[in-house]
């Protein structure tokens, strides 16, 4: 019987220190929308986590992704951690004005904005804006330049990877998102600087 599983090397090395930062910033009840959730490695353990908590959260979470193969992966990971708190997952395009819920308390999306077009990045924020009561954020993890310049050489030469493959991917610069996102109605975001050159945005509304 083949395993639908898909298993991403870099989900297993940032898995803990996102969720290090994340956990403590989640709602204590709630549905956490993920968009992009590729293998459905990082929003299972998510939830496991949550779920073992001293004082568990009453939170549902909600992956999803546009590619039938991911979401097979994603639902076979939630049966192998046997999350309860995990919804099936359900296909949403983030550049889709519409999308398939009408309400989340908190929005995530790992490591997608770099290797997505940037109407993507255009679709999850003003998505996410969409559905998130006054209290609740949007949380973005990868690659990011600062002030038009990458933070090592090796994001500059994972850009330039990108770039060959999609030219319509690559690496953003965090002003720019920050920009669009603050025209949207969240605040400036709250920035964390992770593991291996990446970064962690937390974006609240301003509301």
């Amino acid at each position: 019987m083949n395993d639908p599983r898909m298993f991403a090397p870099s989900a297993a090395r940032n898995m803990a220190p996102i969720q290090a930062v994340l956990l403590p910033r989640l709602p204590d009840r709630g549905i956490v929308l993920e968009i992009a959730s590729g293998s459905g490695e990082h929003i299972t353990s998510l939830a496991t986590a949550a779920a073992g908590d001293d004082a568990p959260r009453q939170l549902i979470f909600q992956p999803s992704d546009p590619n039938p193969a991911a979401r097979q992966s994603i639902d076979a990971w939630r049966g192998e951690h046997g999350a309860d708190n995990v919804r099936p997952a359900v296909a949403i395009d983030a550049t889709a004005s519409d999308w398939p819920i009408d309400r989340a308390d908190a929005v995530m999306c790992i490591n997608m904005i770099h290797i997505s077009p940037w109407n993507a990045t255009l679709g999850l924020i003003r998505g996410a804006y969409r559905l998130i009561p006054a209290d609740g954020f949007l949380f973005t993890y990868g690659p990011y330049r600062r002030d038009g310049e990458h933070t090592s050489e090796g994001n500059a030469v994972f850009d330039a990877q990108l770039r060959s493959q999609n030219p319509e991917w690559g690496i953003r610069d965090v002003e720019d998102v920050t920009a669009v996102a603050m025209a949207e109605g969240f605040a400036s975001p709250e920035i964390i600087e992770m593991p291996a050159n990446n970064l962690s945005l937390f974006f609240a509304r301003r509301d």
